[in-house]
């Protein structure tokens, strides 16, 4: 059997270890801890943002969005539906109830046509939603300034989900900074990672307060355990940090070499586009860079002489080649059957033709050449 090729796999550089040792060295293995608020200040400096909590998991840090605010049972929640389940599965966590939006073609994120739909729609129902989860998908920003005035206009507070997003930006602006509560995941599989972990990134600094006191159990200020709110365990340990600051001092490095990735697959398929096919990249709009997190394609088979999605990925596979699917809408998942949805049926579309390819930024030579000769071998 051949190495395994991952689709994203971690990928560690000098400084982790350094951090790590240090925390021992230290005695600082129990949670929070300096490489906790160091950490933080990086998130900080990195992004732009006055504000941040390091988290265990981005979920967590949803989670803590939607209770700071004032999600409740019974409220609604509009969540984009081309996304992972992370991104929706704190909306039910509070008893309220997803309201799911499609994707508009260009960065392939939520539609604001369908987003001020979905909000008139409900409002007509009687049941103006309490937020708005707005994802960056595949590391690709989502029009963030269409969303923002939607958001304006309805005076509704929007979520930024960036968990695939660390190190984009439109304009300048880094995405994590766009709404009024940000999220951040250093999943194994992100662009950088703790291992597990996450963050909560905001300009409201007594948000970020609070979610630090919800974070650690709500323990009152009392020299006994005393609490006047149901808390969580969701702060990051200090060795978890400790491997994040190791990780931000090579951030922009991963960067670049996802980037790297998309254009040496770019120039892939333009050699064999020229042979007849018509596999679809995602180029970035005017204005936007994206980190490049995945590199995705769509293989409409009508375009392709019959080749289909599932032909490249079961090819790769064979040769322990890991790709995976686009995402599968949440509004077509069992466990959101009820919830409504308002669109066209872009993300199904892309659903049923796109693809994932190995996009680490660890690829070797050797990697490149099996991943190559199998494209070529299927569209040959």
């Amino acid at each position: 059997m051949k190495d395994k090729i991952w689709l994203s796999s971690p990928h560690m550089g000098s400084m982790e270890q350094v951090f790590v040792k240090e925390a021992f060295d230290t005695n600082w293995i129990a949670p929070l801890g300096p490489h906790v608020n160091g950490f933080e200040k990086d998130l900080q400096e990195y992004t732009g943002s006055k504000h941040a909590a390091a988290l265990s998991s981005g979920t967590a840090a949803l989670h803590l969005a939607l209770i700071l605010l004032g999600v409740k049972a019974g409220d609604e929640v509009i969540c984009q539906s081309f996304t992972f389940s992370a991104s929706a599965n704190p909306i039910v966590y509070q008893g309220a109830m997803p309201v799911f939006v499609d994707s508009e073609k260009d960065t392939w994120n939520m539609s604001p046509e369908y987003l001020e739909a979905a909000i008139m729609g409900r409002m007509a129902k009687g049941q103006k939603p309490k937020a708005i989860v707005a994802v960056h998908l595949y590391g690709m920003p989502a029009r963030m300034k269409d969303i923002i005035d939607i958001a304006n206009k309805y005076e509704i507070a929007l979520i930024e989900d960036a968990a695939e997003a660390l190190g984009s930006h439109i304009d300048g602006k880094m995405c994590g900074t766009f709404g009024k509560l940000n999220i951040l995941s250093f999943n194994g599989n992100k662009i950088i990672t703790t291992s597990g972990g996450g963050a909560l990134v905001s300009e409201d600094g007594e948000m970020i307060a609070k979610a630090r006191f919800l974070a650690t159990q709500a323990r009152d200020n009392a020299p006994h355990y005393q609490h006047s709110h149901i808390g969580y365990n969701y702060r990051m340990s200090n060795v978890v940090a400790a491997i994040g600051r190791g990780q931000m001092v090579v951030l922009n490095d991963r960067v670049a070499a996802r980037r790297a990735n998309y254009d040496r697959y770019v120039k892939l398929f333009g050699e064999i586009n020229a042979m007849g096919y018509h596999i679809e990249l995602l180029p970035e709009p005017e204005g936007f860079f994206s980190n490049r997190w995945l590199t995705t394609v769509t293989i409409d088979p009508e375009k392709n002489k019959g080749i289909t999605r599932e032909d490249v990925r079961l090819a790769l596979e064979a040769d322990n080649i890991e790709s995976r699917p686009l995402w599968k809408p949440m509004h077509l998942q069992p466990v959101f059957a009820d919830a409504p949805f308002y669109g066209d049926g872009t993300s199904e579309r892309l659903f049923e033709h796109g693809l994932c390819l190995p996009s680490g930024s660890n690829l070797t030579s050797e990697d490149w050449t099996r991943i190559e000769n199998i494209l070529r071998m299927v569209f040959n």
